[in-house]
C-alpha cells in the first residue's frame, strides 16, 4: 500500500470510509439481490429454468476475469481513476440491466456489471489500508467485512421488497443512488495516487486465463441444453477451453514473469486452501441459486416471503465470523474449518429430506446454520491459506485466491441448474414407467381424478408426477453439495499449522 495516502486528513478519514463503503456495499448487493426476482425475470425474458441461471454466472464469471489485473489497472492509471470508472461502469450497466427485454441483452449487461465492479472491493480495501494507522486497520478491516456481508443479508429482502412492491427491474436501479453517492464523494474526499508509467501486465497469460474461464463457463451453462458432446457446438467449446488451459499451463510453466505466479502453488497451505475455498464457493452460491426457485415454484412463497426467509442465512455468517475473529489464535485453525465443514454438510443433510411441505421456521434454521458454516470457514481459511506464504507473494495469492472462490461459484450454479433439469427428466420417466391403466391403485375412489384413462386425469398426473420428480432433483443436489463438503474435510488435517499473524494482513485477503 502506497504511504502517500495514509497521510490523509483525520477529518476527511470518516467521509472517505463512508464513501467506499457504499461502493463495496452496491457491488455486493449484486450478487444476491437478483436471486429472489429470478423467477419474474424469467418470466419477462422468456428463458428456461436452466438458462436464466446465466444472469448470476455471467456476472460472478466477469467480476472473476478482472480482480486479478485491478491492481495492474489501478498502479497504471492511478487507483482513483480506476475506482470512479469503476462506478460508473457498474451504475450504467445496472440501469442497461433494468431495461433489457431479452436473455442476451440482460446476460450482456450483467457481464458488463462484473467487468466494472470487480475492482471495487480490492481497491476500496487498499483506500482502507492506507487511511488508517496499522493499530487501527484491524477495526477498519472489521468494518470493511460486514459491508461485504451486508449483501447475503440485505440482498434476498431488499430484492423481494422491490420486486414485489415495484418490478424486478428495480433491483438494479437501486444502484443509481448509491452509485451516485459513492461517486461524488471519492470526486471530493479521495486523493490520487502515484502511476507507475512501467507498470506491465503480462496480456498473453491474463488473455488465456481468460478465455479458459469464459468458455468453461459456456460450456457448463449450453451443454445440458445442447445435449452435451453430441452438439458441435459442445465439442468446439470443450476443445478451445482445453486449448487454452494447456496453452496458460505451459506459459505459467516457462515465461519469465507470468500472470500466474507458479510458486504460489509450492505452498502446500495454500495449494489446499485454494480447493477448500473452490468448495466454499460452490456449495454457497449454488445453494443460493437453488433456494430461489425452490421457494417460489415449489413452495408457492411470494417474492416478499422468499427473501425474508433467506435473510438469517447471512445473519449466521456474519455472527459467526465476529466470532471466529476472537477464536483466531485460541483455537487451532483446522478444526474451526472442520467445524464449518461440518455445519454446512448438517445443513445440507437436512435439506435432503425437504419437501413443499417443510415449515418457515426449518427453513430459517437451516439457512442459519449454513450460514454460519460459512462464518466459521472464510476468516481461518484465508489465514491458513497466507499463514505460510511470503509476504512478496500475498498479492498474486489473493487475487488467485478469490478467483478460486469466484469460479468455484460460477460452476457450481451451472452444474446444479443443469442436474436440476437432468434429473427432473430422469426421474419423471422413471416414475411414469409405473403410470398404467391396469395398476390398481388407480381403482382406489380417492385416486380417480389422477386415472390415466380420462385426458383430465392424465394432465393431473402428469403434473404431481413433475412435482415430484423436481423435488427429488433437488434433494439429489442437496446430496451433492453434502457430499462435496464432508469430501473436503480430511484435508484440513494435511494443513500446517498457522503462525500467528496480524489480523490486518490476513483476515483482510478474504474480503478481496
Amino acid at each position: 500500500m502506497s504511504s502517500a495516502a495514509s497521510a490523509a486528513p483525520v477529518a476527511n478519514r470518516g467521509a472517505i470510509t463512508a464513501c467506499v463503503i457504499l461502493a463495496v456495499i452496491m457491488q455486493a448487493l449484486d450478487t444476491t439481490i437478483a436471486n429472489v426476482a429470478l423467477p419474474y425475470i424469467q418470466g419477462s425474458v422468456s428463458a428456461s429454468a436452466d438458462q436464466i441461471n446465466w444472469v448470476l454466472t455471467s456476472y460472478i464469471v466477469a467480476a472473476a476475469i478482472m480482480t486479478p489485473p485491478s491492481g495492474f489497472l489501478a498502479a497504471k492509471f492511478g487507483r482513483k481513476n480506476v475506482l470512479l470508472t469503476a462506478i460508473a461502469g457498474f451504475v450504467v450497466a445496472s440501469v442497461l440491466c433494468g431495461v433489457a427485454q431479452s436473455l442476451p441483452q440482460i446476460v450482456a449487461f450483467r457481464l458488463l456489471q462484473g467487468l466494472f465492479g470487480a475492482a471495487l472491493v480490492p481497491l476500496s480495501q487498499g483506500i482502507l489500508l492506507d487511511i488508517y494507522t496499522v493499530e487501527e486497520r484491524g477495526s477498519a478491516m472489521a468494518l470493511f467485512g460486514v459491508s461485504v456481508m451486508v449483501g447475503p443479508v440485505l440482498g434476498p429482502v431488499i430484492g423481494g421488497w422491490l420486486t414485489d412492491n415495484i418490478s424486478w427491474r428495480w433491483v438494479f436501479y437501486i444502484n443509481v443512488p448509491i452509485g451516485a453517492l459513492a461517486f461524488a464523494g471519492i470526486v471530493i474526499f479521495v486523493s490520487e495516487t502515484k502511476r507507475d508509467a512501467l507498470a506491465k501486465l503480462d496480456w498473453f497469460g491474463f488473455g488465456m486465463m481468460s478465455l479458459f474461464i469464459a468458455v468453461l463457463q459456456l460450456f457448463l451453462d449450453r451443454g445440458e441444453q445442447l445435449d452435451w458432446f453430441s452438439s458441435g457446438e459442445i465439442m468446439v467449446e470443450a476443445i478451445v477451453c482445453a486449448a487454452a488451459f494447456y496453452l496458460l499451463l505451459v506459459h505459467t510453466l516457462t515465461a519469465e514473469k507470468s500472470f500466474v505466479n507458479p510458486r504460489l502453488f509450492l505452498d502446500r497451505n495454500f495449494a489446499i486452501s485454494m480447493v477448500f475455498i473452490f468448495v466454499v464457493g460452490v456449495t454457497y452460491l449454488a445453494s443460493l441459486a437453488l433456494m430461489t426457485p425452490y421457494l417460489q415454484t415449489l413452495m408457492g412463497y411470494p417474492v416478499i416471503t422468499a427473501g425474508i426467509v433467506m435473510g438469517p442465512r447471512g445473519i449466521g455468517t456474519m455472527l459467526c465470523m465476529f466470532i471466529v475473529g476472537r477464536l483466531i489464535g485460541k483455537v487451532d485453525t483446522r478444526w474451526l474449518l472442520v467445524f464449518g465443514l461440518g455445519l454446512t454438510a448438517w445443513a445440507m443433510y437436512d435439506m435432503t429430506g425437504w419437501t413443499p411441505d417443510v415449515s418457515q421456521w426449518t427453513i430459517m434454521s437451516v439457512g442459519f446454520i449454513q450460514g454460519a458454516g460459512l462464518g466459521f470457514l472464510f476468516v481461518p481459511l484465508t489465514t491458513i491459506a497466507f499463514s505460510t506464504l511470503p509476504a512478496h507473494m500475498r498479492g498474486d495469492g489473493t487475487g488467485l485466491y478469490n478467483l478460486s472462490r469466484n469460479i468455484g461459484s460460477s460452476v457450481g450454479i451451472s452444474i446444479v441448474s443443469a442436474l436440476i433439469v437432468e434429473n427432473t427428466q430422469t426421474n419423471h420417466a422413471s416414475i411414469a414407467a409405473y403410470v398404467t391403466p391396469f395398476n390398481r391403485a388407480f381403482d382406489a375412489a380417492a385416486a380417480q381424478s389422477l386415472s390415466p384413462l380420462t385426458a383430465a386425469g392424465r394432465a393431473s398426473l402428469n403434473e404431481l408426477i413433475t412435482l415430484q420428480s423436481t423435488i427429488i432433483a433437488y434433494m439429489d443436489d442437496f446430496k451433492l453439495l453434502m457430499l462435496m463438503s464432508l469430501a473436503v474435510m480430511p484435508l484440513a488435517l494435511t494443513l500446517r499449522k498457522p503462525k500467528a499473524t496480524p489480523a490486518s494482513t490476513d483476515h483482510s485477503a478474504v474480503m478481496e
